[in-house]
Parts: C-alpha cells; structure tokens; sequence
C-alpha cells in the first residue's frame, strides 16, 4: 500500500491512517481527508483544511508514535456520507465522517480522533 492507495470503502480511511501514521507518512495521512476538512485534534484544537492538518501530522509523527488498531465499527453509510467510529485499545474513540468522491473513493470531511466515553 502506498500513501497513493485510495479508500475504497468509507472504513479503509482508518486501516490507512493506522498504516500511514506507523510509516511516519504525513503525506499519506493529509490525503486521507478533503481539502478543506476539519480534524479536531490534539483536543480542543481545530485544524482546517490540508496546511492545518499537514502541521497537526508533522508533530504528531515526530512524537513517533506506534498506533495500534482498535475495533472499528461499521460504517453507517447513507448515499455519499458516512460515519467511520472505532474503539482504540486505550478505550477512547475516534468518529470520523466520510463523504464519497467523484471517483467512487472516500475521503475524512470531519474527524475527531479522541472522544472519552
């Protein structure tokens, strides 16, 4: 998988992200998401759109940090939309929504990596 693999299906964003963020691949993590996407992230910060986003990625993948899939839930998907959730092993969670492109491939348009339950 290259950081050039596009998500066919709205859960690949987050199997993509785990792989991308162990490589150290802030190219490959900004392409997940939509140019003008919000991610909220670290918490209480928000980054729009792909410069933001590069610069939340380029400190984050500096810290080095070995990401661990956790259980992914299904994704709810209604036409171009859908909601991407999964349980890390630390028992937050991430929600994410997805929006199909043009192409037929899914793209991050919000992500919020770190709920608490």
């Amino acid at each position: 998988m290259t950081s050039k693999t596009v998500a066919t299906e709205p859960n690949d964003l987050g199997r993509f992200f785990i792989e991308r963020g162990n490589a150290g691949d802030v190219d490959g993590l900004v392409a997940l998401y939509e140019p003008d996407a919000v991610l909220a992230f670290p918490p209480g910060n928000l980054a729009t759109g792909h410069a933001e986003i590069r610069k939340v990625y380029e400190q984050f993948v500096a810290a080095a940090p070995v990401l661990a899939p956790g259980r992914q839930h299904a994704a709810l998907v209604s036409g171009d939309l859908a909601l991407t959730a999964s349980t890390l092993t630390t028992g937050e969670i991430t929600v994410e929504i997805a929006r199909r492109q043009p192409d037929g491939s899914w793209l991050w348009v919000l992500d919020q990596p770190v709920l608490v339950p």
